[in-house]
């Protein structure tokens, strides 16, 4: 215990070991997935007073079973991951030991059909910027206690704020994560990264064109894709709304990319 730093000067257990406890009196994670639109709660479970590490493990448990399948390929089964596990796990253990504890709120994972964000209590320590924080250039522990835990655990890097393996996992997706950063919530989307999952029929078929031919006008992507001009702007529209494909310039200059 001591060892850990578990103990008070007063050879008493501290805040860290309350956390660390299988009982305690302290807020912790909770868990909402959703169906089409925020007012489907197709499942919720709240994981309070209780060890942060029965919490981490609730957590990881949510992203099993909701954005994990398996692929069968003749006699081989593969896992796939709609969203990276190992961004997942780095995201839900820094909302843990960074977290303001002092603040009587959840850590709130919402789960959508293309993203999950998680909101931590507590804005960012003192002495560290929003920019420092998302380029992962510092770190500073507010609970360092657990943060030494968690690294024993092998649940994260000691020496680092685990944005840049939150950024490495998506190296390869087309939509990055995204972090918000207030005076008091710090908040991680991670997308998913199935480039076609919520997309149409006609709308995979303008996003097909564009991984092949790079950038390309709108009148030149409803010529290749056989609609009306007017629709084809609609599908445009509707793909630049769910971040799949990016606009570059303006006016008769206009062209689309991924």
């Amino acid at each position: 215990m001591r060892t850990l730093g578990l103990f008070t000067k007063d050879k008493k257990y501290n805040n860290a070991a309350a956390l660390l406890s299988d009982e305690n009196d302290f807020y912790g994670i909770d868990m909402t997935q959703f169906g089409n639109s925020i007012n489907e709660i197709m499942d919720r479970e709240t994981i309070e007073k209780t060890s942060v590490l029965k919490q981490y493990d609730a957590a990881v448990s949510m992203i099993k079973r909701y954005y994990q399948y398996e692929e069968i390929s003749g006699i081989e089964r593969k896992k796939i991951d709609l969203i990276p596990e190992n961004a997942y796990r780095e995201a839900i253990a820094n909302s843990l030991i960074h977290r303001d504890w002092s603040i009587n709120s959840h850590i709130r994972i919402l789960m959508f059909r293309d993203r999950i964000e998680i909101k931590s209590p507590g804005g960012l320590p003192k002495g560290i910027t929003a920019d420092e924080y998302v380029n992962g250039d510092i770190s500073c522990l507010r609970n360092p206690i657990l943060g030494n835990v968690f690294f024993r655990m092998n649940y994260v890097e000691m020496f680092e704020t685990g944005v840049k393996r939150i950024l490495f996992a998506y190296k390869d997706a087309k939509i990055k994560p995204k972090f918000e950063i207030t005076d008091n919530v710090i908040s991680v989307t991670l997308p998913i990264i199935n480039n076609h999952y919520n997309v149409t029929e006609d709308e995979g078929k303008i996003i097909n064109i564009l991984e092949n031919e790079g950038r390309l006008s709108s009148s030149k992507i409803a010529k290749m894709v056989g609609y009306t001009k007017s629709k084809t702007l609609r599908l445009m529209d509707s793909l630049k709304e769910k971040e799949y494909i990016k606009v570059i310039g303006n006016g008769r200059g206009t062209k689309y990319t991924l």
